[in-house]
């Protein structure tokens, strides 16, 4: 049984491995996925970015993943994605929880020193041009010691609320991607408003445990992080980057 909210379809499921998984192989059978929504109390192998898994107690996160056709844009700025989802969640917690979060490139939403409060997960479908955009928000508990929720951050939020402000927010910045055909000025400012990532000394790891370690200075129409060097500046992609931390000037 599916609801309809706005622009999406949403499903709902008490347990599953990974809301991603899930709807990726609802696409790869043949069925349009482009605006559903499948959310889950539960995800036993819930997938982060480089195959990294993890999962949460029943009931403690928001999860879930939204089917996001791309029309007309071009891949190159597919990348955006998953930088508006997490605009998108910042978006939201502030205005359900009233917690400030930010954005560390390319799909963390952390709090100050507090750590993770939110991860995101972007991968596309096949064989349709859809991508499926994937996120847990930390509601009651975090998965981790490093990460936090809203709970430990002292924020009482129904699930079903944040959930709703979530795909509302989601729903306008996909809007307005694909009437852009990317970022439009407004998408690129209020994400650069909300990074953390940009005007700190980091350090990137890239595969073959290549380093690139300087200022992040920006972020480019793809989506893609540029690094000042002091020697020149380079470009790296959310696929190539391993691990990005920051680094002491």
């Amino acid at each position: 049984m599916s609801v309809k909210s706005g622009p999406w379809r949403i499903e709902h499921v008490e347990e599953t491995g990974s809301t991603n998984a899930d709807l990726l192989a609802r696409a790869a059978a043949g069925e349009d996925i482009d605006g559903v929504v499948l959310t889950a109390d539960s995800q036993t192998a819930g997938r982060g970015r480089h195959g990294r898994s993890w999962s949460t107690p029943p009931r403690s996160q928001v999860a879930l993943s939204a089917g996001v056709g791309v029309g007309t844009v071009p891949s190159e700025a597919w990348g955006w994605l998953p930088l508006l989802t997490g605009v998108a969640v910042v978006d939201a917690v502030a205005e359900v929880a009233g917690v400030t979060a930010g954005l560390k490139w390319p799909n963390d939403v952390v709090v100050a020193d507090k750590g993770k409060l939110a991860g995101i997960l972007a991968e596309v479908a096949a064989p349709a041009p859809v991508v499926v955009v994937g996120l847990g928000v930390n509601v009651t508990e975090a998965p981790d010691p490093a990460a936090t929720s809203l709970s430990l951050l002292g924020a009482t939020v129904d699930r079903t609320e944040l959930a709703e402000a979530v795909l509302r927010h989601l729903a306008a910045r996909v809007d307005a991607w694909r009437a852009a055909d990317g970022a439009d000025a407004t998408l690129a400012a209020d994400y650069r408003a909300r990074s953390v990532t940009i005007g700190s000394q980091v350090r990137a790891t890239l595969p073959g445990d290549r380093t690139v370690s300087g200022v992040a200075s920006d972020i480019d129409d793809a989506g893609r992080l540029l690094i000042d060097t002091g020697d020149g500046t380079e470009t790296v992609s959310a696929g190539d980057i391993t691990h990005l931390r920051a680094a002491n000037p």
